[in-house]
């Protein structure tokens, strides 16, 4: 079975390990290293920038645990960031992590080549290789899962100097001084944070009431007071209109005559399917509106040959959803049994100090009056690992049927969300009941117990209603 995968993000990289271990030939096809933009230009990176912004959170928090430089005073006091050395560390990680991936989809017997493709019809592709060599390849399936790229405004477009995307983020070798960053959805809040960490005077530009108008209002409202804590300027219910730069700054137009003033701009407003220049009419493949590729539950499009994966797709643009549409499409091409991927129970993080984690039903939607629902809240400010850590901002967060108890979804707002969400993702995927969640055992002390003291709360309130 010949298998050609346009892209080497998680979609198409995951695909290719899937297929290449069922015995396909596979072909992938990428502009860049593997790992895309999730690695070389994204995900990787700016979790990595966090990482770097939350050492300045650790040196405050030390004073307050009675490390003291042997002189006294603060060690964040004498601390300093070298831009460079983070920017380079950065993108030495970026590499390595595209290279180890590259390696391991080779060692599994797929080719890659380095360059583009377009379809010449449902079963044949053309190659367009970096070396200017071209080459048409049959396919018996083709999966296209190209990505995304940032979006930008006729005014907004970067010129990695004093404006920039999340592309030409990491050629800063110096804390922007003032870094006005537009849009507070989870990308912006991200490096609004880190930059703010970093010693930067951020101003957020957000275009509702709260930040993060797609989480859980508590969560963003936590979120927040953390960002004004750390001297960070929210712009609400303003949207950037205009730009202007100069030599030694830029001013953002949020209003009829409202300027912020900044020496540098970051645009974070979203992200958009890279369907473009891919033969797509070629192949028959119908396109959205919003040019991403509509697919079914096992990520087929609408010619029964050719599949889609990850942001292309225009669903939710994760990596681990890419990786679960790239599998799964190879799982279905190759004829094996697939179950279609439940966005009921897709977890997502968003790595601001503290995360924010998520999975299955929102706060907003355990509210809908047609759906009998029992929600609780359980703080942090009790959990005894929490008070040792100096984490006790956040809290758990547990949505679950009423008389079934079955865990629908839930939130952890604190640090190492991404990590905690996991048995409530366990719970929600397999649909346990809070009876099972609370019964499991957790660690004393850990924060994981506040997880299970949430369930228990529920099980208390469901055996008081009977």
């Amino acid at each position: 079975m010949r298998i050609v995968i346009l892209g080497g993000g998680p979609g198409g990289y995951e695909a290719a390990l899937v297929a290449a271990e069922q015995g396909a030939d596979v072909t992938v096809v990428s502009r860049e290293g593997l790992g895309g933009n999730t690695v070389l230009w994204d995900c990787v990176p700016s979790k990595a920038l966090v990482v770097s912004a939350e050492a300045m959170g650790w040196m405050s928090m030390a004073y307050r645990l009675g490390m003291r430089w042997p002189t006294g005073g603060e060690i964040a006091g004498r601390a300093a960031v070298d831009m460079g050395a983070v920017m380079d560390r950065i993108q030495h990680l970026a590499g390595n992590q595209s290279n180890d991936i590259g390696k391991k989809v080779a060692r599994a017997g797929a080719r890659i080549i380095e360059g583009t493709g377009r379809l010449a019809g449902p079963h044949a592709v053309v190659i367009e290789g970096r070396d200017g060599t071209s080459a048409v390849l049959p396919a018996d399936f083709v999966i296209v899962a190209t990505g995304s790229r940032p979006r930008t405004l006729p005014f907004s477009k970067p010129d990695a100097v004093r404006v920039f995307t999340s592309r030409e983020l990491f050629n800063l070798h110096e804390v922007p001084e003032r870094l006005i960053v537009i849009g507070s959805g989870a990308t912006g809040a991200e490096y609004a944070h880190a930059f703010a960490r970093l010693g930067s005077e951020v101003h957020l530009i957000s275009s509702r009431d709260q930040i993060l108008p797609s989480e859980d209002p508590d969560a963003a409202a936590v979120i927040e007071d953390s960002f004004e804590r750390w001297g960070m300027t929210i712009h609400r219910r303003r949207r950037a209109v205009g730009l202007e730069r100069g030599a030694h700054g830029v001013r953002v137009r949020v209003g009829e005559d409202e300027w912020v003033e900044g020496t540098h701009a970051l645009w974070c407003i979203g992200q958009v399917p890279v369907s473009a220049n891919l033969g797509l009419e070629a192949g028959g493949v119908e396109l959205a509106v919003n040019g991403s590729i509509p697919v079914d539950a096992v990520s087929r499009t609408n010619v029964h040959t050719i599949y889609a994966a990850g942001d292309v797709t225009g669903r939710i643009m994760l990596a681990s959803v890419a990786a679960m549409q790239g599998r799964n499409a190879v799982w279905h091409a190759l004829g094996g049994a697939v179950s279609p991927l439940r966005w009921d129970a897709v977890a997502y993080c968003i790595f601001t100090d503290p995360e924010v984690a998520t999975v299955g039903m929102t706060a907003a939607e355990a509210l809908t009056p047609q759906l009998p629902v029992q929600s609780v809240t359980q703080p942090f400010t009790g959990n005894s690992r929490a008070k040792m850590v100096e984490s006790t901002d956040g809290f758990v967060k547990v949505h679950a049927m009423e008389g079934s108890g079955t865990v629908l979804g839930g939130a952890v707002v604190a640090a190492h969300a991404s990590d905690l969400i996991a048995p409530l993702s366990l719970a929600v995927h397999n649909r346990l009941t809070v009876s099972q969640l609370a019964q499991a055992f957790t660690i004393y002390p850990s924060m994981s117990g506040s997880v299970s003291e949430a369930a228990r709360l529920l099980v208390g309130r469901f055996a008081s209603a009977t």
